[in-house]
């Protein structure tokens, strides 16, 4: 089997969308977008999407989030011609190529977003050639299920929030996150606020269900040192994303005072710098996420480098690409689940563009064996809603 083609489309939501209000989620604009600031300044309402074609007639899927443009652009100048006529069960090998071939302006970012997307849809193919899912390649079950938590609880105010985590109760969620809406220009007020977001979910869920939060990258060290002792009583299962991600130090630290477990790596994209973040004790959880850290090749092995220093892996925001990673490692102990909404921030297009998401039963999702690859096909009608640059 050779590759014939790769084809790569973006496309742009020109639906409707929910406004976001300020202190809807903090984030890294937080700190240089006075007065307004709101998850709108980093929201984002495109995909890029990868199919290769091969000479037995089968295509493989794949996709990225970030930078769906540039993205593209770099996929049919670099990487498309490294592909044309290659053998795609050679995975490692055309990786390694990718990779190298990228090494001088790429190694993080918009180059690895897109090796990431290249590698999945190889996954892909490779599953629908062997008639087997795509976790059956990587070892297969190591749990009968996926247990999955219900990501959303962006601030809002504290009955709609009340009424949200109670939904996700009453569906059987035994785990939730909820998302903080101010940051260190807020002051001790914001803290409280902030502090109001978890007592009040706290409150709905009780003890028994396990509550994470994510600052998303919105806080300073000197904030998240000074939220930590406040947000020790709510026994909370991680804190996110508190610092930005290049302060390795700064997750080091808030590790170190044993106050919440801290959580990270949703924006790391190499094993190399994963490994940085083990061997600082850095962090209590792992969360990359599969079309960012260079596919399904590259996400197996920060699984196993995790494993061994006894890390957790919780890949970031679902999707089938990472359900797969999570159902073949016993290392990923749940993953994350993005309830299906309006489209808010651009994390829930996927919902508008596959078909074959799983949706989740009591708070588990259920893979089923008889799809071949990562059983996701394109809804091309769906894609009648977005403006399509391929």
């Amino acid at each position: 089997m050779k590759i014939t083609e790769v084809r790569t489309r973006v496309v742009q939501w020109e639906g409707a969308t929910v406004p976001l209000p300020p202190h809807f989620c903090t984030n890294p604009m937080d700190l240089v977008n006075f007065g307004e600031a709101s998850m709108g300044n980093f929201a984002f309402h495109g995909w890029v999407l990868v199919e290769i074609f091969t000479d037995a007639g089968l295509v493989g899927l794949g996709n990225a989030a970030l930078s769906p443009v540039v993205t593209k652009s770099l996929i049919d100048t670099y990487l498309e011609p490294l592909l044309i006529g290659a053998d795609p069960w050679d995975t490692e090998y055309l990786w390694q190529q990718m990779y190298r071939r990228t090494m001088a302006f790429g190694r993080k970012g918009v180059a690895m977003t897109a090796i990431s997307a290249v590698d999945i849809a190889l996954w892909d193919l490779l599953g629908k050639d062997a008639k087997q899912p795509v976790y059956r390649l990587l070892g297969g079950r190591t749990k009968d299920k996926i247990p999955v938590y219900a990501s959303r609880l962006y601030s809002m105010p504290l009955d709609e929030l009340r009424v949200e985590a109670q939904k996700y109760k009453d569906e059987g969620y035994q785990a939730m996150k909820l998302r903080y809406g101010w940051g260190p220009l807020d002051g001790a007020a914001g803290m409280q606020k902030n502090i109001d977001l978890v007592r009040t979910v706290r409150e709905v869920i009780g003890d028994g269900i396990d509550l994470m939060t994510d600052a998303y990258m919105g806080w300073t060290l000197d904030y998240a040192k000074r939220m930590l002792p406040l947000l020790e009583p709510f026994n909370l299962r991680w804190l996110e994303e508190p610092v930005i991600p290049d302060d390795t130090r700064g997750y080091a630290t808030l590790k170190s005072y044993g106050r919440v477990p801290i959580a990270g790596g949703e924006h790391e994209h190499t094993i190399f710098g994963f490994r940085e973040l083990l061997e600082a004790d850095a962090l209590d959880y792992i969360q990359f996420d599969t079309n960012r850290v260079g596919g399904i090749s590259q996400a197996r092995k920060i699984c196993a480098l995790a494993e061994s220093f006894q890390v957790p892996v919780v890949p970031h925001a679902g999707q089938m690409h990472n359900y797969h990673v999570s159902m073949a490692s016993l290392n990923c102990p749940i993953s994350e689940f993005f309830p299906q909404v309006d489209v808010e921030v651009g994390n829930e297009l996927f919902w508008y563009i596959f078909d074959g998401e799983p949706t989740p039963t009591n708070g588990y999702i259920q893979l089923d064996d008889t799809l071949p690859g990562l059983g996701l096909t394109v809804n091309e009608e769906s894609l009648k809603r977005f403006k399509v640059i391929g």
